[in-house]
This record gives C-alpha cells, sequence and structure tokens, in this order.
C-alpha cells in the first residue's frame, strides 16, 4: 500500500516534483474539452497580435503626421481606422477567450468536488475515524478554487505574456538596435531570477498559514458539532482560547508572508525602473542624433509599457501559482491514498438463496499490537437469530463492521451463503444486509428524506408503512411539519429514542436478507422498549438476525447466544442452557436483574 504522507512533511528538495505532479492532475480536467480549449487558445493568440499591431499603427500614425518627414502633412484616416480596429480586436478576441473557457473552468471545479467526494466515501473507514471534517472541508474547498486558479494563469497569463513577449523582441530585433534587445533581456532575466528566489522562500510561510487556517477550521468546526458537550462542561473559553492560540500563530505567519511580499514588490518595481530607464535613454539618443524617428520613440515607448505590464503582473501571477500549487497539493496527497477496502478484480455480485451466515477462525486487529478477535467461530442458520453479548470492550461491534467489510479480517473468511465477502462486491454486499446501529446519525434535512433513504425509490405509502412498525408515524404525524420536518445537525432536534426509530424504519424500509441489531433499543424506555422488540421481532421473522446486546433482556428468544469475553467466544447456547453453565452468562445475567429490581424500587419510591 502506497505510504500515507501528511500534507506539510514534504521536504524542500522534493517541492518542484511535487509541483509537477499537482499540474499534470490539471490535464484530465483539460483534455475533455481540448476543442474549446485550443479555440480560446486561438483567440488568444489573436488578440495579442492585435495588441502588439497597436503600437507600429501609433508608430506610423505619428510618422504621417511629422511636419519633417511629410511636405504635405494629411490626416492618415485609414491608419486611424485601423488603430481603432486593432484596439476593438484585442477587446473582442479577448472577451472570446473568456467566453469559450469559461465552460472548460467551472466544469473543471465540478468534476474534482465529485471526483474528492467519490474518493472520500471509497476510503475505509479507519480514515474517516481519523480524519480532521473542519481539515478536510478546507482543502477541499482550496482545492477547487487553486484548480480554477491554475486553469486560469496557466492557460491565459503565461502563454498571453510569452507570446506576446516573443512578437515584441522579434520587432525589436529586426528594427532597431541590439542594445534594446540586450537591455530588455537583462531586465526580464533579473526580474525573473529575483522573483523565482523570493517566492521560493516565502512559500514556507505559506504552508504555515494553509496548515495552522486548517487546524483552526478543524478546532471550530469540532467545537460546534459538540456543541452539548461544551455547554455540559462550560468550556467555552476554554475552546475560545484553543481557536485562538492557533489563529494567533496563523496571524503572524501572515504577517510574515506580507512582509516578504512587500520585499518583492519593491525588487520588482526596481528592477522594472533601471529597465525602462535605460530604455528610454537610448532611445532619446538615438532621436537626437536622428537615426530614429519620433513615430520610432513612441513605438518603443508603448512596447515598453505593453511588456512590462504584463512582466510585473507575472510577478503576481507566478506567486499565485506557486499558492495554488501549494493549496491544490493536500487534495492531490488526498487522491494519493488508496482505499484500504477494494473490491476484487474478479469481484461477482453477492447471491443470497438462503440467507446463511458464519465466521470461520476468524482474527482481527485495528492496530498490528492491539488484536480485538481471536479465532471467533460461529453460524446463524438461514432465517435464525443469533445474539453476541460481552462487555464493553469485548469486540461485538466489531463484528457487524466485518460484515459489512468496512475492514477485512486479519485471518480467517467471513461468509454468506458459503461466499467469502472479499470475493463479492461491496455494494452488492451492503445491499443485502440491514442495520440499526447503537448510534444513529442522521442527515440534516427532513425526517421523510432520512427514513427514504434506506431507499430512495420506495413510494409515501411504504415509508409511512416502515414508520408505524417502528412506532414512529404518529409521532411524526403529531408534529406540525409531519414527514418534513427538519431534525437539525446530525439529528440534534430528536432525541435518542426517536433517533433509533427512525434507524428501525430505514432497516425495515431497505428489505434486507440479512439484519444487525446494535444495541438497537440502548436509547429506549421500558415501555417503548417492548413495543420496538415485538416490532422488531416481526421484522426479523423471516431474516437471518445478528444481534448486539447489551441489555439481556432483549435476547432472550434468540435461537443462539455468543458470549464474548476479550475477544474470544466464551460461551455459546441459548439463554436457557446459558443459565445452567452458571458461567460469565449467568453472572451478567444476576448483575443486570439486580441494577433492574433496583431502578424499579426507585421509581415505586418516586410515585410514592
Amino acid at each position: 500500500m502506497r505510504p500515507e504522507l501528511r500534507p506539510t512533511e514534504s521536504p524542500p528538495s522534493n517541492s518542484r516534483r511535487r509541483d509537477w505532479t499537482n499540474l499534470r492532475a490539471l490535464l484530465p480536467y483539460l483534455w475533455e474539452y481540448r476543442g474549446r480549449v485550443l479555440l480560446a487558445l486561438g483567440a488568444l493568440i489573436v488578440a495579442k497580435i492585435a495588441n502588439i499591431g497597436v503600437p507600429l499603427t501609433l508608430k506610423q500614425i505619428v510618422d504621417s503626421l511629422d511636419p519633417q518627414h511629410q511636405a504635405v502633412v494629411m490626416l492618415p484616416f485609414s491608419l486611424l481606422l485601423a488603430y481603432g480596429a486593432l484596439k476593438m480586436g484585442n477587446a473582442l478576441f479577448s472577451e472570446l477567450r473568456d467566453v469559450l473557457f469559461t465552460r472548460v473552468r467551472y466544469r473543471a471545479m465540478r468534476r474534482l468536488t465529485l471526483r474528492t467526494l467519490e474518493h472520500l466515501h471509497a476510503l475505509s473507514l479507519r480514515f474517516h475515524l481519523e480524519r480532521k471534517t473542519g481539515a478536510i472541508s478546507r482543502d477541499l474547498e482550496r482545492g477547487a478554487r487553486s484548480l480554477s486558479t491554475l486553469l486560469n494563469y496557466l492557460a491565459f497569463s503565461i502563454l498571453p505574456v510569452v507570446v506576446e513577449f516573443l512578437l515584441a523582441a522579434a520587432l525589436l530585433l529586426g528594427r532597431y538596435p541590439t542594445v534594446f534587445t540586450l537591455v530588455i533581456f537583462g531586465s526580464v532575466a533579473a526580474y525573473v531570477a529575483f522573483t523565482l528566489a523570493i517566492t521560493n522562500w516565502r512559500m514556507e510561510h505559506r504552508h504555515a498559514m494553509n496548515r495552522l487556517e486548517s487546524q483552526a477550521g478543524n478546532e471550530a468546526l469540532d467545537s460546534l458539532i459538540n456543541y452539548e458537550t461544551v455547554k455540559y462542561f462550560g468550556n467555552e473559553r476554554w475552546e475560545l482560547q484553543r481557536c485562538d492560540t492557533t489563529l494567533t500563530q496563523w496571524e503572524n505567519s501572515a504577517v510574515l508572508s506580507q512582509t516578504s511580499m512587500s520585499v518583492l514588490n519593491f525588487g520588482q518595481g526596481a528592477i522594472i525602473a533601471v529597465g525602462a530607464t535605460l530604455i528610454m535613454l537610448f532611445a532619446a539618443s538615438q532621436v537626437a542624433d536622428g537615426r530614429m524617428t519620433l513615430g520610432d520613440l513612441v513605438l518603443v515607448n508603448a512596447l515598453l509599457l505593453q511588456l512590462f505590464i504584463p512582466l510585473n503582473f507575472l510577478g503576481i501571477v507566478y506567486r499565485q501559482i506557486k499558492y495554488a500549487l501549494v493549496d491544490m497539493d493536500d487534495l492531490v496527497r488526498l487522491f494519493e491514498r488508496t482505499p484500504e477496502i477494494r473490491d476484487a478484480p474478479d469481484a461477482t455480485e453477492l447471491a443470497v438463496t438462503r440467507g446463511e451466515l458464519r465466521f470461520e477462525n476468524v482474527n482481527f486487529a485495528y492496530q498490528p499490537d492491539r488484536q480485538i478477535l481471536f479465532e471467533v467461530s460461529f453460524t446463524v442458520p438461514p432465517g435464525r437469530k443469533l445474539a453476541v453479548v460481552g462487555a464493553s470492550g469485548a469486540g461485538k461491534s466489531t463484528l457487524a463492521r466485518l460484515l459489512f467489510r468496512f475492514y477485512d479480517v486479519s485471518d480467517g473468511r467471513v461468509l454468506i451463503d458459503g461466499q467469502d465477502i472479499r470475493a463479492v462486491t461491496q455494494h452488492s454486499l451492503r445491499a443485502a444486509i440491514g442495520i440499526v446501529p447503537q448510534d444513529t446519525v442522521l442527515f440534516n434535512d427532513t425526517l421523510y428524506y432520512n427514513l427514504a433513504y434506506a431507499r430512495p425509490d420506495a413510494s409515501r405509502e411504504e415509508i409511512a408503512a416502515a414508520a408505524r412498525m417502528a412506532q414512529l408515524h404518529d409521532f411524526i404525524k403529531a408534529l406540525p411539519a409531519g414527514y418534513d420536518t427538519l431534525v437539525g445537525e446530525r439529528g440534534l432536534k430528536l432525541s435518542g429514542g426517536e433517533k433509533q426509530r427512525v434507524a428501525i424504519a430505514r432497516a425495515i424500509l431497505k428489505r434486507p436478507r440479512i439484519l444487525i441489531f446494535d444495541e438497537a433499543t440502548s436509547a429506549l424506555d421500558s415501555n417503548s422498549e417492548q413495543a420496538i422488540l415485538q416490532a422488531l421481532r416481526a421484522v426479523a421473522a423471516e431474516h437471518t438476525t445478528l444481534v448486539i446486546a447489551h441489555r439481556l433482556s432483549t435476547i432472550v428468544d434468540a435461537d443462539q447466544i455468543l458470549v464474548l469475553d476479550h475477544g474470544r467466544v466464551r460461551e455459546q447456547g441459548t439463554h436457557r442452557e446459558l443459565l445452567q453453565q452458571n458461567g460469565l452468562y449467568t453472572q451478567m445475567w444476576a448483575l443486570q436483574q439486580q441494577e433492574r429490581e433496583a431502578q424499579e424500587e426507585e421509581r415505586l419510591r418516586g410515585l410514592l
């Protein structure tokens, strides 16, 4: 697997190679609209030719009006019309270039955003458990923006300057003494060398700014996502201080970056001033000696303006391109992360005929030095229910993650109807499994959207029927907006029990062959729990069911119960058989019965 690199850990020696890597990432987006790109470039070249023609025409106009070179001075209508036509042609073809390229730029941004989202969905659960959402969202935003910047500057700033410079250089070499060309080329060389040296030195400050900006954004977003926890502990001031510490470092890096930019701008201006002064001195002396006309002086002056204006802009463009490459680097590195779980090249669709589920000698570790499961084996016959119980950290929820293939087993096999789940497509595997998770996270949308998410093509009647089975329909109808009620960020506006009912309704609506209930009633009170358990039994009647439970009272009707202890199957049997063994399950049962009796006594005292 390709090694994972942090965005800011690239050594300076690799910077140039990274820049070329990022530039190559642009090619697919340009290739899709290559015809339109070529037309835009053609319009650009025509505009620059017209732009160079303007000072040439201006020279002819000035010379035709100079009484020292004309016996009779006449108004040069044709030259004036040509001058206006060239100015208009430059404007027309410049705008035509922008019109042609607009589709390319915005389509590229759209494709990049979708490709990034697709890649993030393809990455493993391990990545998403470790990710920093705020930092990734900023990387995505900066990456799309930098793509647009690079496309614009590379295609329509660098190339125009090169074309215009070559045309002007050819004109100067063909008409005037070599000293003019030497001064111009010398000024350009000094300008470019100075710009490259200072800008490359400034990049470390830009890297620091990006890293700190992402960190501050992540800290701010994290504190808002955990709003309730912040309020529970009264740590608003702590969160502000944490964010402000990062922003202070960002501010210092930003100040250094801006100060060094001022040094760069002054140096560039000084080089341009010296070059322009030398050119004008030589041109003025040539006119004074009679070797150049007044029109030649105007031409040289106009060419200087047309060359140094874009040359001055070239310094800004170079900096912006470097910044854009830095901004894009984080996104390119994200694309370089290989998905941990991938379909095999010869993967087939999962064919669920009976729904038998089997774990064979499964070993698994999230980290090499911390194994979670040890030689776990069990079979759930078609249409039967198997429950897994054990203390927290025993590995119960890991079984569900392995079944969904969020991770691959370290050793052993997981099979459905005799098919190793690593040999089938992930999409077909997950389509055959429904789950009611312990922690139900909802989209910040309506109840209807969250319910229909299980099967977007389901009718409204089917969604309502699933909600009824989950004891949710009456609650929804009592709301002012009914099914169109917004649930808030991560379902914040709903209680834990209400969110779990949504999860149950979604599992019902999906109509899978295999069901997983991961603490499916943990957020419900006793009365609601019994109603939901009855609904779950009805739903699971024709399904192969894996129940991960903490409350033993919810799984007494299971066909088989596994007791996990530190990742190993310690006991296995029915509820009655396990009680007779007088082992771990018996201890757990006795402890929970005592807790239940204590809670009932507390409730009765409250009524009195």
